[in-house]
């Protein structure tokens, strides 16, 4: 993480997941608030998710957009804060990518295949 060039794509690529993250959170408040205020309970939540493409599809970018600003932001604050090497919080930052992937796609398919 250490040329002005990567840097600036890191930049770009925290602020352009940030968007999406954005729009991600406000449409699944307003679900939320939905299912609750119109008294849904966790089983019929579950019966409308499962085998529904759409919801797998933005909630797969959901997670995407996570494990691409995430990681970014935490490995930043690794090398500010930490004092560590960009090798290490480079490290640090994909090892939570994966984690936040792998997470992310097993709770999808819990919720739509399973």
């Amino acid at each position: 993480m250490s040329t002005a060039a990567t840097q600036a794509k890191l930049w770009y690529l925290q602020r352009a997941s940030a968007v999406v993250l954005a729009v991600c959170v406000v449409v699944h408040l307003a679900t939320i608030v939905y299912a609750v205020r119109g008294g849904l309970r966790a089983a019929e939540i579950l019966a409308r998710t499962h085998g529904n493409a759409g919801f797998a599809l933005f909630y797969s970018v959901f997670v995407v957009a996570c494990a691409v600003h995430v990681p970014i932001g935490v490995a930043r604050i690794t090398e500010e804060w930490l004092r560590m090497s960009s090798a290490g919080a480079l490290a640090i930052g994909v090892a939570l990518a994966l984690v936040i992937v792998g997470a992310g796609f097993v709770a999808i398919y819990a919720v739509t295949v399973a």
